[in-house]
């Protein structure tokens, strides 16, 4: 029984968990070697993240997808790669757009250089990713592409905010659906594809990985109301400093418009509408949040689409990869925990 990659998954299969290893450590090698530039400031800034680590949620779930097929494919490794610089290149942006000063525990690439620097480098990432996707044919190019038109329609959705009479919830549902759900589900659809699976297993992986991931940005969304940067890498709080209407939230706001909303989460509505950039009212909104109910229904949140993420994977073979990505969602609800 050993704990694999930085996100702490336990395998309890010596067979699997040999051939995870091995794939995340070619992924590793993979990510620097993709990063390097003939201009050495180029490489500092590229490999910035990546030497920050990180979780490396997809890549692992690329390397669990693959086993049902011929985990040592060709195209798994370089698929994980493409997977992950993609990621590591949306969050360079999003740090310029947050204004984040820290990210995997270390200063954000904006803060340690310029908000040009940061958005170029994550241009520079994006590139890099496309020249590997290139070598693994039409098909995966066309599955990325798609994938990051909902990742980019994502972030303009939340930019752009929930229209007159849609449901907040639902809207922001649909805006980590794209922004993290996509990416996170052609994670699972590379490892099946490019291990030759067949196409049921491709399908239900891909499914598996959209609500997996919903759970797995529904639990970012918790930790940055109840966690210190210790546990999450990242200043507590961000998204709330930003105005940016995560899950609890959301969940606050319709308990304080409702019949049964109380003076309390009317005044703590108050508070979050107010200048939260005040570190003292920082503090206080993060306190009101902590202690609000709105906090665990968001728990409960998470726990559903872990659930279902789960129930997705009813129809695979039972062997140790499918026990694996059962226990992936438990990882991803402790989180949130």
């Amino acid at each position: 029984m050993t704990v694999v990659g930085p996100f702490g998954l336990t395998v309890r299969d010596q067979a699997l968990e040999a051939d995870v290893q091995a794939g995340l450590a070619a992924v590793e090698e993979g990510l620097f070697e993709a990063t390097k530039s003939d201009v050495p400031f180029i490489t500092g800034a590229a490999q910035h993240l990546v030497r920050a680590g990180g979780k490396r949620f997809r890549p692992l779930l690329v390397m669990l997808g693959a086993q049902f097929g011929d985990p040592h494919a060709p195209g798994v490794v370089p698929s994980a790669v493409v997977v992950e610089l993609t990621h590591l290149a949306t969050l360079y942006h999003d740090d310029v757009m947050d204004e984040a000063d820290v990210r995997r525990g270390v200063p954000s690439a904006n803060v340690n250089w310029t908000n040009s620097v940061a958005v170029l480098t994550g241009d520079f990432l994006f590139a890099r990713a496309s020249q590997t996707l290139a070598d693994l044919g039409p098909e995966a190019v066309r599955i990325q592409a798609e994938a990051f038109e909902r990742l980019v329609t994502g972030q303009i959705m939340e930019t752009a905010g929930p229209g007159e009479g849609r449901d907040p919830v639902q809207h922001y549902l649909d805006v980590i659906a794209g922004k993290t759900g996509s990416l996170i589900a052609v994670a699972g659809r590379f490892g099946a594809l490019m291990s030759g699976a067949d196409e049921s297993a491709v399908s239900i992986l891909t499914q598996y990985g959209e609500r997996v991931g919903t759970a797995f940005q529904l639990a970012d969304d918790v930790l940055d109301i109840a966690s210190d940067s210790h546990e999450s890498g990242k200043t507590p709080g961000t998204d709330l400093r930003e105005g940016i209407p995560t899950l609890p939230v959301l969940h606050l706001r319709m308990r304080a418009a409702s019949p049964d909303g109380t003076a309390e989460d009317r005044a703590l509505c108050e508070l979050l509408d107010g200048d939260l950039t005040d570190d003292a009212r920082h503090a206080e909104a993060l306190a009101g949040l902590r202690a609000h109910p709105a906090l665990e229904q968001a728990r409960r949140d998470t726990v559903r689409y872990a659930d279902e993420a789960r129930e997705t994977l009813r129809p695979l073979p039972d062997c140790a990869a499918k026990a694996a990505l059962s226990q992936l969602c438990d990882a991803v609800v402790h989180r949130a925990s």
